[in-house]
């Protein structure tokens, strides 16, 4: 079944010509080719590559990657997401000494780690995550930790043993607008996903919360506004929105290209309805300059603290 078999015949629009601030170069950078060789010497996947993410020849060439745990196939099948659905292979046990290895080899200082949705699993694939933090400290005790969770889909107790491993930052994506969840996001809830962040500041207020949009898909202002209160009464504290890009024509259709200086409009707004930090760009995806946004997330709460 078509990823978009649920978009109306006649919705289609006529091609967009890609403007000339979407456009990036190729990667063919001496250093590129080591992360990608890394990541195959690991046998670790990335959602750079499987997402077809535009900011894969920048990001690698400075040796910075997004491992997605959890193997490469998704048991969902989200309109926009380029990544593999279908039935997933068994976890692999040695996935978390890898991606600490893969760390430590990198040097990283900050490493953004996500995952496939895993329903097949009891807890949603929580303990991976809970393991690979945990390799991760041990190997390289200095590097700061963001984790792009799926929902876990109510799953008992997954969330909370994820909290518990004490990410720096916990991200989920809500991607888009309420209004479009059903042809966009059918597997998902949006105020699932919102509960999910507020829970993660209940339990731990000390963990960073981050999530993202795309726009380009037929949202409209207003709603996007609503978007931003409904996560500001979730007290997430760092708001990422980016141009949506369609992988293939298997997937949603693009609506339009948002303008710099729209993006520039939906950064002040967010950034006047509080949130500690926010990145409203064409190419901004949730790990894009993830290392330099924490260093200035948590300059942002050190300064908030400090005129409280």
């Amino acid at each position: 079944m078509s990823k978009i078999s649920s978009i109306r015949k006649g919705e289609e629009k006529p091609y967009l010509r890609k403007p000339d601030w979407i456009r990036v170069k190729a990667p063919v950078s001496k250093e590129y080719a080591e992360t990608r060789k890394l990541m195959r010497e690991k046998n670790l996947h990335t959602v750079c590559e499987e997402a077809a993410c535009p900011n894969i020849g920048e990001c690698w060439a400075k040796k910075h990657a997004t491992v997605m745990i959890l193997g490469d196939i998704c048991t969902r099948a989200c309109a926009f997401c380029n990544i593999k659905t279908g039935m997933p292979n068994a976890v692999d046990p040695n996935e978390p000494a890898h991606t600490a290895e893969a760390c430590a080899t990198m040097g990283l200082e900050h490493i953004v780690i996500t995952s496939v949705d895993r329903d097949d699993l009891e807890d949603g694939g929580a303990e991976q995550f809970v393991k690979v933090i945990q390799a991760i400290r041990e190997r390289s005790p200095n590097t700061t930790i963001e984790i792009l969770t799926p929902d876990f889909r109510n799953k008992p107790g997954a969330l909370e043993r994820v909290v518990e491993a004490k990410p720096d930052v916990f991200n989920h994506n809500l991607e888009t607008v309420p209004r479009l969840y059903p042809t966009i996001r059918p597997g998902a809830r949006y105020f699932h996903s919102l509960q999910l962040l507020k829970r993660v500041k209940e339990l731990d207020p000390s963990i960073f919360t981050k999530s993202g949009i795309m726009v380009g898909l037929g949202e409209e202002k207003l709603e996007i506004y609503q978007v931003m209160d409904d996560m500001r009464e979730a007290d997430i504290d760092f708001l990422t929105i980016g141009q949506y890009l369609r992988p293939t024509q298997r997937h949603a259709p693009l609506d339009r290209y948002v303008t710099p200086e729209e993006f520039k409009g939906y950064d002040q707004m967010a950034t006047g309805k509080g949130f500690l930090l926010v990145s409203a760009t064409p190419l901004t995806r949730s790990s894009y300059h993830a290392g330099d946004d924490f260093r200035r997330l948590r300059a942002a709460r050190e300064e908030k603290l400090g005129k409280g």
